[in-house]
C-alpha cells in the first residue's frame, strides 16, 4: 500500500517538475535556441549562420492550412518593409510541390522556407499547431510565440531593440 502511495504521489509530483524545469511542447523555453539546419523546399541546403545578428521571425506553415495561405502573405509584405528583421519558414510535413505551389500563390517567395517532412523541426521549435510563429533574437535565441495572426505590431512589439 505504501508503494501504492508512493507512486501516486511521486510520479505526478517530479513530472510537474520536469514539465516546469524543461519546458512542455509549444512552450517559449527562455534561452532555447532552436536548430534549424536542412534542406528549403526547393532542396537547397539551409545554414542558419548568416541569420544572426538580427531578429528573425520564424513561421511554421503547411500547403494544407487555409489560415496559413493569409499569414504567408502579410509575412511575405513585413519580409519586404521590416529590413532589421529576418525570416524563415518551416513547411510542415508536405509534398514538395505542394510547398513551392502554395509558396508561389502566396507570394512567400523572398525568404527561404525549410522543408520539414517529418515534423523534427517543427517539435525542436516547440511548434504544436500550424500556423505558428517564434520570434528568436539577434542571438538565435526563441523570446516570443504566437498561435494568432501575425501583424507587423505583434512584430514590432516582441523584436528587443
Amino acid at each position: 500500500m505504501r508503494r501504492l502511495v508512493a507512486v501516486l504521489v511521486v510520479v505526478p509530483a517530479l513530472s510537474v517538475v520536469l514539465v516546469h524545469t524543461l519546458g512542455g511542447p509549444g512552450e517559449v523555453r527562455p534561452g532555447h535556441r532552436p536548430v534549424l539546419f536542412g534542406r528549403t523546399v526547393d532542396g537547397r541546403p539551409f545554414d542558419p549562420a548568416g541569420l544572426w545578428g538580427r531578429p528573425v521571425v520564424v513561421t511554421v506553415w503547411a500547403s494544407w492550412c487555409d489560415p496559413c495561405r493569409h499569414e504567408l502573405a502579410t509575412l511575405a509584405g513585413l519580409s519586404r518593409t521590416l529590413h532589421g528583421v529576418r525570416f524563415v519558414g518551416v513547411n510542415l510535413r508536405d509534398r514538395r510541390a505542394a510547398a513551392r505551389s502554395f509558396l508561389a500563390e502566396s507570394g512567400a517567395t523572398a525568404y527561404p522556407h525549410l522543408w520539414d517532412a517529418d515534423g523534427g523541426l517543427a517539435s525542436e521549435l516547440g511548434a504544436r499547431r500550424v500556423p505558428e510563429t517564434f520570434l528568436l533574437n539577434a542571438r538565435g535565441l526563441v523570446t516570443a510565440r504566437t498561435t494568432d495572426a501575425v501583424t507587423r505590431g505583434w512584430i514590432e512589439e516582441h523584436v528587443q531593440p
